[in-house]
């Protein structure tokens, strides 16, 4: 007969025993899955275009680095038309621009989709010593300072619209953008609405034959320029207006009343042109009606080709169009309307990742 304690000390062993294997059971289930994975290699998406959005855009884009640590968003504030440029040579991932192309450039490259992803309001600046925000000014008397048929802030023109203001006699010095820009399509399309000979001498586009002015590069450029510049005006989106504490016209709208920048008055046109949104998401709104509405705005879109487009960037745009509009208002743009939001959603669905 075996010795008791014996047989004690087995069973001892063998559940001791027992308990290391259960141990490293439960101890190697808890290191495997707390090992360090291989680590998710960096993902850089690459865009260029609109000064118009850049705020905003340098703000979604930091944020969802902090949501995605391993995606890198790179994008250059060029202006419109260099973003779409970039994105014809295939430079880039993705371009920004607050002008939609054309009909001939979509005929050149029929791969690229429009998703409208902000708006926002151009703001008329300028810098008149004693004169705060809320000089009028109507569409057409902002034409002809352009033409340089208006060229002194004491011109008739100016003063009869507002009476109870002091306005120096000074000249006008004229600013307008150097390169490629939508926020000029927008502020030119604007100007060709209200003034014939506006239309008929100059037009509208991402770059026009400017009558007068002297150029910056960029709503930074445009901005930085009329602030340091006594007399002078331009404009830019409402942003750099608000950021560079730089004085805002008071614009006449389709309703007759006068109206400074703001998001909702932005926003108004945006409701109005969602109802009436193409298929492709071009379009615009400027003079837009409504007595709220602000008659200088537009979509800034983030164009993307087809052929080209990765499931990183839907991923992207989509969190955009969602998330990333909640801040938008604090950095005076337009939130989407959620019509234009379930038409992006739609765009984005068609797209295929390559």
């Amino acid at each position: 007969m075996k010795d008791k304690s014996y047989t004690r000390l087995g069973l001892q062993r063998r559940l001791a025993a027992a308990l290391v294997v259960v141990a490293l059971g439960i101890l190697g289930g808890t290191l495997v899955t707390a090992a360090p994975t291989i680590a998710q290699s960096t993902i850089t998406i690459t865009g260029a275009g609109a000064t118009f959005p850049y705020p905003l855009y340098s703000k979604m884009f930091s944020v969802y680095h902090e949501l995605h640590s391993n995606i890198q968003v790179n994008y250059q504030s060029i202006g419109s038309g260099g973003g779409q440029e970039q994105l014809f040579a295939g430079t880039v991932n993705f371009g920004a621009s607050d002008a939609p192309l054309s009909d001939d450039q979509l005929k050149e490259h029929p791969t690229v989709v429009h998703i409208p992803m902000t708006l926002g309001a151009v703001s008329i600046g300028y810098n008149l010593t004693g004169v705060p925000t809320g000089l009028h000014l109507t569409g057409d008397v902002l034409a002809r300072i352009y033409l340089g048929q208006i060229t002194s802030w004491s011109d008739p023109a100016i003063t009869s619209l507002n009476p109870s203001m002091k306005i120096p006699n000074l000249p006008i010095a004229v600013v307008h953008r150097s390169d490629g820009s939508g926020t000029t399509f927008i502020f030119t399309s604007y100007l060709s609405l209200m003034n014939s000979a506006w239309a008929t001498k100059v037009g509208h586009g991402t770059a026009v034959d400017w009558p007068v002015g002297i150029g910056g590069k960029g709503s930074e450029g445009v901005s930085g320029q009329v602030k340091q510049t006594p007399g002078g005006i331009g404009y830019f989106e409402m942003a750099y207006s608000v950021e560079n504490e730089i004085p805002m016209v008071a614009m006449r709208n389709a309703a007759g009343h006068w109206v400074i920048p703001s998001v909702p008055g932005a926003s108004v046109g945006a409701g109005i042109a969602a109802e009436h949104m193409p298929p492709d998401l071009r379009a615009m709104f400027v003079n837009a009606p409504g007595p709220t509405s602000y008659p200088i705005a537009g979509f800034s879109w983030i164009l993307v080709d087809n052929q080209k487009v990765s499931q990183p960037l839907i991923d992207l745009l989509t969190w955009m169009i969602h998330d990333g509009q909640k801040y938008s208002t604090a950095l005076q743009y337009g939130p989407l309307p959620p019509q234009i939001v379930r038409l992006d959603e739609q765009k984005l669905k068609e797209l295929t990742p390559r």
